[in-house]
């Protein structure tokens, strides 16, 4: 009996204690109570056009293929993060996206050939997105964002002089976000890894009749999946 109370005492010790030890070692407990924040954001993507086709395309006998191509960029961005209630923050998250949406064609008049558009953009990214955040487990939370976003181009052809294999793209574009990711609270940073997928609403396509291989495209809308790295203080 001496032992089985000696066995308990020391469990219920043991119970007391360790909470008041991991309450010690948690890091960055001011940030919780903080009304905003700062840090920076890398960040690598893979984008491509969604293409829906014109009439155009079923009564073309030249063009048999047009269809988007994945490719990979990357992103560099600031952020800033307002606390709007416990559980609650609105982001802003400006970035320089650098991104290749290609389209792939195959003709077959005057002869067979496999055909690659190269269309890059430098995009200035404004993502505007209200994040929800869990409870703190020790040093790392889970999160989940979404939000609207506007893009500008700054490498759109939209002005540029028509020639016969261009594909103009417009300036401008916008859409929604949705995404989710971890925080990692370290003794003066937070690392968090995050994933989303970014989505246009528009059509980013100029169309003109005139130019061969955007005449069989009705509609192009960019998609984008994310992959980011920001680093909080």
């Amino acid at each position: 009996m001496f032992h089985l109370l000696r066995f308990a005492l020391t469990g219920m010790f043991l119970t007391l204690l360790l909470p008041a030890k991991a309450q010690q070692n948690l890091n960055m407990l001011e940030h919780d109570a903080k009304p905003y924040y700062f840090g920076i954001s890398l960040a690598t993507n893979q984008s491509n056009f969604r293409l829906l086709h014109a009439q155009a395309f079923l009564a073309d006998d030249s063009i048999m293929v047009a269809e988007p191509l994945k490719t990979f960029g990357f992103n560099l961005g600031l952020l800033a993060n307002a606390r709007l209630t416990e559980h609650f923050d609105l982001r802003f998250n400006p970035q320089l996206v650098f991104a290749s949406k290609n389209l792939y064609y195959r003709e077959t008049y005057p002869k067979p050939t496999d055909t690659q558009k190269k269309i890059e953009s430098i995009l200035l990214s404004f993502p505007l997105q209200i994040k929800f955040k869990s409870d703190r487990i020790g040093n790392m939370r889970v999160y989940a964002i979404g939000g609207m976003k506007y893009d500008f181009d700054l490498a759109s052809n939209a002005r540029a002089k028509k020639t016969e294999s261009m594909i103009k793209i417009k300036k401008s574009d916008y859409g929604y976000e949705i995404g989710a990711g971890f925080e990692f609270y370290f003794e003066s940073f937070i690392f968090s890894p995050e994933f989303k997928v970014s989505n246009g609403i528009g059509n980013v396509l100029v169309k003109d009749p005139n130019l061969r291989y955007s005449n069989v495209i009705d509609k192009l809308q960019s998609h984008m999946i994310v992959f980011s790295i920001h680093l909080e203080g």
